[in-house]
């Protein structure tokens, strides 16, 4: 089975200011955007699920232009707080790469 790596050019997790992180997916083509977005894969449940965060707190929208998608939702921690484990947020895209499509 493909993962969602098969289907995107660049997968990145990012600060967006000190109270907020966001996941970019750059996608292939706009057929491998569809395929990601029918199969219902990318939603505010997995994320809420991965990152412990209020799903109603995420934001998710897929751009057809851009052949892309983000999500946003605020940062556990603020960034650089003691207990803040990432500072700039570029590691937390990890576990979605292997995400089955």
């Amino acid at each position: 089975m493909a993962k969602l790596l098969d289907y995107c050019v660049l997968i990145r997790s990012k600060n967006a200011g000190p109270f907020t992180l966001t996941f970019d997916f750059m996608f292939k083509s706009l057929d491998a955007l569809r395929k990601v977005e029918q199969a219902n894969l990318l939603t505010r449940e997995l994320f809420a699920r991965l990152y412990k965060v209020d799903p109603d707190a995420i934001t998710l929208v897929f751009h057809e232009a851009a052949l892309a998608a983000k999500v946003s939702f605020p940062r556990p921690h603020v960034q650089c707080d003691m207990e803040d484990g990432d500072c700039y947020g570029g590691q937390q895209y990890a576990p979605l790469m292997d995400l089955s499509v």
